[in-house]
């Protein structure tokens, strides 16, 4: 067809192809070609089905290594045209639509408004996709972050629960006792930080949470602080 906006060749296999740089160079994307293809296929492209590899020259004068460039089948140069987003991208893919339509033409193929509603769904999927693929790392992110202030509150809780109850209750020597009583909640508070290696709770992960509270929830004094407790709780049944 007239106006070639973007340069359309044949493979071996007489396929019609586009290069990815030519594609991504018409397109004024202002990433660098190799991570903007790297994030394009990740909605799903397939190499030897979608697109092929190869090398070209170096532009440079000095020359160099060759670059790395890949021959884009039509679909996936109008699924890619569509996902940007911008004139340009609307320009590409009408660019390639109008290319397949002079073909379809020229030899009597069939064109139906169910391949362009194909087309669609498959942009739409590839989309669908990559939307499912950041929501899940933003999850793992969120995961890998330290706890928030509701959840040093609730270890806080835990902690003071489960040392007063490993000190008898607050009506109990033990616990009146402030010595021993500041001796048993450190030592729980030993233990959880040695568990999850941290200093302060404001450290622990989210991911570790849930298990932070069990592991307070199991925790009982070690032998000699429990004796501690014992004998000093003694004290006091024998008046």
């Amino acid at each position: 067809m007239d106006n070639e906006l973007i340069k359309i060749t044949k493979d071996n296999n007489g396929n019609s192809v586009v290069s990815g740089r030519e594609l991504h160079e018409f397109l004024e994307v202002n990433t660098p070609y190799k991570k903007w293809f790297d994030r394009m296929i990740e909605y799903g492209f397939a190499e030897n089905v979608d697109f092929i590899s190869f090398g070209q020259k170096c532009p440079k004068p000095n020359g160099g290594r060759p670059q790395q460039d890949h021959a884009l089948t039509l679909d996936m140069a109008k699924e890619i045209s569509m996902i940007q987003r911008t004139d340009k991208g609307k320009q590409a893919r009408q660019y390639f639509i109008e290319v397949e339509k002079a073909y379809k033409e020229k030899y009597k193929l069939p064109q139906t408004p169910e391949e362009k509603l194909a087309l669609t769904m498959q942009v739409t999927l590839r989309l669908d996709k990559r939307v499912g693929n950041l929501e899940k790392s933003i999850d793992e992110i969120q995961n890998k972050s330290e706890i928030d202030s509701d959840q040093r509150y609730k270890l806080w809780v835990a902690r003071n629960k489960k040392a007063i109850e490993a000190l008898g209750g607050k009506e109990s020597n033990a616990y009146k006792d402030k010595a021993l009583s500041r001796k048993t909640f450190r030592s729980l508070e030993h233990s959880l930080k040695k568990k999850f290696v941290i200093s302060r709770y404001e450290d622990l992960k989210k991911e570790n949470f849930d298990e932070a509270i069990e592991t307070i929830n199991k925790w009982y004094p070690p032998y000699e602080l429990q004796c501690e407790i014992e004998e000093m709780n003694a004290q006091g049944n024998l008046f």
